[in-house]
């Protein structure tokens, strides 16, 4: 299974956008996948408070996996991976993306309402996984 494949299928199965898109790609580092959701299971839909997206920060979780060693690199490929992101979808934060404060109640009910959480993180999810893959592997 690739590693899109798999953190949108760790989605599916219920699991935070942080903890799909870093546990997908954790072992590779020689962290187990179940390590993995533990670390990634509190900054789901950007921390709980819609800042910064939760598939972005498993991602730079999975990046720091990588290039924690060197902060010089890790600085560098941070940056790439955000400003990719964003290029990619217009923001990397997450009120933002959803067009909605999912910090409220409110924002939850629209969100929900919308099924942005069924119909669009999953894209999010997706579209992290990529330009991570593509940092880690191919960059």
């Amino acid at each position: 299974m690739s590693y899109i494949d798999e953190a949108v299928n760790l989605f599916g199965q219920g699991y935070v956008c942080s903890q799909a898109v870093f546990a997908a790609f954790s072992e590779d580092f020689n962290l187990p996948k179940d390590k993995a959701l533990k670390i990634g299971a509190c900054f789901g839909s950007g921390m709980r408070k819609a800042e910064v997206c939760g598939a972005c920060t498993g991602a730079l979780m999975a990046i720091g996996l990588k290039y924690g060693d060197d902060k010089q690199k890790s600085n560098e490929v941070c940056e790439k991976f955000l400003d990719e992101f964003k290029k990619e979808n217009g923001s990397y934060i997450c009120r933002d993306l959803l067009e909605c404060d999912i910090s409220t109640p409110e924002g939850v009910e629209k969100a929900v309402s919308k099924n942005l959480f069924k119909d669009f993180c999953p894209l999010m999810v997706e579209s992290a996984a990529k330009i991570c893959e593509e940092i880690l592997f191919k960059g």
